[in-house]
């Protein structure tokens, strides 16, 4: 929890002194000014609203205890072991089977399965993958995860310049277009540096390990790990700005590790999260 909340201030401090000396740079004494007011309101845009942000690229709805009440009922009986909040449950319309949590606090926390997810799992293995997003949410992983991603989009929210571009008389269509994707390719690799700074690899691994703690048994998670490393090459996301620059919060990388999709890749390799947890499981045999 401590690291996340240096991590999450150092974003959020690193933004304001980017934002703050560019306007000062350009205005002089009025534009530090702006560039102190700008930094604020970014900042709570950021903080408040970079929760939500995921959730609509995915296109996720909340769903009611009758729509889905098997998986109200697994995410009860989990979040009571853990003795932590109910979370909110959204549900999002695609085939790609993941799973993510979000929220800057346990109270206001978000769990949001894709359907093609509840299609592939059994329960056993869907009770893995919910158990590592509520560790996500109690270790405090979904505040840095939400205000990385948000930083993500910003950055790469600056292709839409290109529309602005004065282009003279001509017609072509695809010239916008071919700017922003050049400009993509320049910010890109900045906001994956954003994202890498903010969240590191080995918060999935403490997630498997205390999910497998939590439910008491490794190889069920490990058995939806590996379902959905083959569903995401069966049915990707599609590399959308937004959902790259969301796609650290997925129990899974959802692109496959090629060009931008490999850029933002901040998933350990699936194999070894499953190596550990058989491992785990051994362990625990023995015992």
């Amino acid at each position: 929890m401590h690291r996340n909340t240096l991590r999450t201030v150092g974003l959020l401090t690193g933004l304001s002194g980017v934002l703050v000396l560019v306007c000062w740079l350009c205005g002089g004494p009025a534009g530090l000014k702006l560039g102190v007011v700008a930094a604020i309101a970014v900042n709570g845009l950021v903080y408040f609203f970079g929760d939500t942000m995921t959730l609509r690229a995915m296109h996720a709805r909340p769903v009611s205890e009758i729509e889905q009440p098997e998986l109200y009922r697994i995410v009860r009986e989990l979040a009571t072991e853990a003795r932590q909040p109910m979370p909110r449950l959204y549900l999002s319309p695609t085939s790609a089977p993941n799973a993510f949590a979000t929220g800057r606090s346990q109270r206001r926390a978000v769990v949001c399965c894709t359907t093609g997810l509840l299609r592939l799992l059994s329960e056993r293995e869907l009770r893995g993958v919910l158990a590592h997003e509520l560790a996500h949410i109690r270790k405090g992983d979904t505040l840095v995860s939400s205000v990385a991603a948000m930083l993500a989009m910003i950055i790469t929210s600056l292709t839409a310049l290109a529309l602005l571009l004065p282009l003279g008389d001509s017609e072509d269509e695809d010239v916008p277009s071919l700017l922003s994707g050049l400009l993509f390719l320049a910010v890109g690799p900045l906001a994956a540096m954003v994202i890498h700074l903010g969240v590191g690899r080995t918060r999935e691994f403490r997630a498997d390990d205390a999910a497998a703690r939590l439910t008491g048994d490794p190889i069920g998670l490990a058995g939806a790990l590996r379902k959905i490393e083959v569903g995401t090459r069966i049915h990707p996301l599609p590399a959308e700005r937004g959902l790259l620059t969301s796609a650290h919060l997925m129990i899974a990388h959802p692109f496959p590790c090629q060009g931008m999709g490999r850029l933002f890749a901040a998933h350990p390799p699936t194999t070894e999260r499953i190596r550990r947890l058989r491992e785990t499981a051994d362990r625990w045999d023995l015992g």
